[in-house]
C-alpha cells in the first residue's frame, strides 16, 4: 500500500523533532536501522499534574518532629553529613539541631483532660475546655483540641435523622423563645432498671434558658401526674406564657387542657410524627440519654430517682451549655463547687486553689 507508506515516511521527520534529547542538539542516535528515530527518554518523576494511583502517592512529612526523624534516618541510611542531607531535603538545620520543649504543665493539663473525659464520656473538647476555665486553668482550646486528638478522645458523631421541611404553628421553630418564663417544654424519656423493667421519665425544661426544670421519675406516669408537677412548678416560678408538648395522651387530656386554659397558659401541640418541632426538648432528651440512661445501670427505682436528680443538678450549675456561650444554664443555684470523682483530681492553678478544694 503506497499511500500509507508515503504517510508514514512523512511522519518520521515530525517524530525525531518531537522526541528530540534535552540538550537541543537535535541529533539523535541511529540504531542498527539509518532513520530509525531514538526511544524517546522515559521521564518517571511525578509532576504537578500527574494523577497517583490509589495509594501510589508518597505523603508529606508536615510536623517537624517528622521531618527530623526522616532526616537522622537518611543520614544513619547513607552515612552522609547532616549539612548534606538538609540541604537535599530542603531541612533548614537550625530546625533540625532545635531541641523541642514541651509547655511545663503539659502532663499535668493532659491529665485533667483525660479525668473528663473518663468522667464525661459524650462531652466534646470544646465543652471540655469550659471546665478546665472553670477549674481555673487558662488554656486555648486549640491546645485542647491537639492534646484532644492526640489522646485519642474524639467522640463519634450520629447523623441526624431528616425531617419534613414544612412547620406548623406549634414548632418551636414558628414560635422561639424570647425570654426565660416564654416557653416550657415536656416530654417523656424512657429508661430500664437492672431487672429490665421499664420506668418513665418526665422531663420538663424552659426553652430560653435552657435550664431543666423537673425530672418526674416513676414506673407508670398518668395526666394526674403531670398535673401535679406542673403545679408544683407553678407555685415555685409562676405558669409560662406557652407550654410545648407532643401529641401524648397525658399531654392532650382534657383535664390539662381545661387546667392550664383556665390559668391562662397556651399549649403548643406539635404535628404527630414530628418530634423535630420539639427541638429544645428533643435535644435535652438526647443529652439525657447519652450521657446518663445509656451509660449508667439503675438497681433499683430509688437509685434512678436519686442519680436523675443529681444528673439535672449538674446539669443546670455546671454543665457547659454550647447555645449559652458554654456556660450552664443556671449557676447562680450551684451549691458545691465543680469536682471530678475519677481517681485524680484536677490540677489547680494556686488562685484557684486557695478557694475551691477538689476532690
Amino acid at each position: 500500500m503506497p499511500a500509507d507508506r508515503g504517510q508514514r515516511a512523512d511522519l518520521l521527520p515530525l517524530a525525531q523533532r518531537v522526541w528530540r534529547p534535552e540538550d537541543g542538539s537535535g541529533s539523535a542516535d541511529e540504531g542498527p536501522g539509518e532513520g530509525e528515530p531514538a526511544a524517546a527518554p522515559c521521564d518517571l518523576r511525578p509532576h504537578t499534574g500527574q494523577a497517583d494511583p490509589a495509594g501510589g502517592g508518597t505523603g508529606k512529612l508536615l510536623s517537624p518532629a517528622r521531618r527530623r526523624r526522616c532526616i537522622d534516618q537518611v543520614k544513619e541510611t547513607l552515612d552522609v553529613s547532616e549539612r548534606r542531607v538538609c540541604r537535599v531535603l530542603g531541612q533548614h538545620r537550625s530546625t533540625q539541631r532545635k531541641v523541642p520543649c514541651g509547655a511545663d504543665d503539659e502532663q499535668a493539663l493532659t491529665e485533667d483532660i483525660i479525668e473528663l473525659a473518663k468522667q464525661y464520656g459524650r462531652y466534646g473538647y470544646r465543652r471540655v475546655t469550659a471546665l478546665l476555665h472553670a477549674a481555673g486553668w487558662s488554656v486555648n482550646h486549640k491546645r485542647v483540641e491537639r492534646i484532644w486528638r492526640r489522646e485519642g478522645l474524639k467522640v463519634p458523631q450520629k447523623q441526624p435523622k431528616r425531617g419534613r421541611l414544612w412547620l406548623n404553628d406549634g414548632s418551636c421553630v414558628r414560635l422561639r423563645p424570647e425570654y426565660p418564663g416564654h416557653v416550657w417544654a415536656y416530654d417523656f424519656v424512657e429508661g430500664r432498671t437492672h431487672d429490665g423493667r421499664k420506668f418513665r421519665i418526665l422531663t420538663i425544661i424552659d426553652e430560653a434558658s435552657r435550664e431543666c426544670l423537673a425530672l418526674i421519675v416513676a414506673r407508670q406516669l398518668k395526666h394526674e401526674d403531670v398535673l401535679a408537677a406542673l403545679a408544683e412548678l407553678f407555685i415555685a416560678r409562676g405558669p409560662p406564657a406557652h407550654i410545648r408538648s407532643d401529641n401524648g395522651s397525658e399531654f392532650i387530656a382534657t383535664a390539662v387542657q381545661k387546667w392550664l386554659g383556665q390559668i391562662g397558659v397556651n399549649t403548643l401541640y406539635i404535628t404527630p410524627g414530628s418530634p423535630w418541632e420539639n427541638g429544645y426538648n428533643e435535644s435535652f432528651n438526647g443529652s439525657l440519654r447519652d450521657e446518663l440512661l445509656n451509660g449508667e445501670i439503675f438497681y433499683s427505682l430509688a437509685e434512678a430517682r436519686v442519680l436523675i436528680e443529681a444528673w439535672r443538678r449538674h446539669y443546670n450549675t455546671v454543665r457547659p451549655h454550647s447555645s449559652l456561650g458554654y456556660r450552664p444554664p443556671a449557676p447562680e443555684a450551684a451549691t458545691p463547687p465543680l469536682s471530678v470523682s475519677g481517681s485524680a483530681s484536677l490540677h489547680l492553678r494556686p488562685t484557684m486553689a486557695a478557694e475551691t478544694t477538689m476532690h
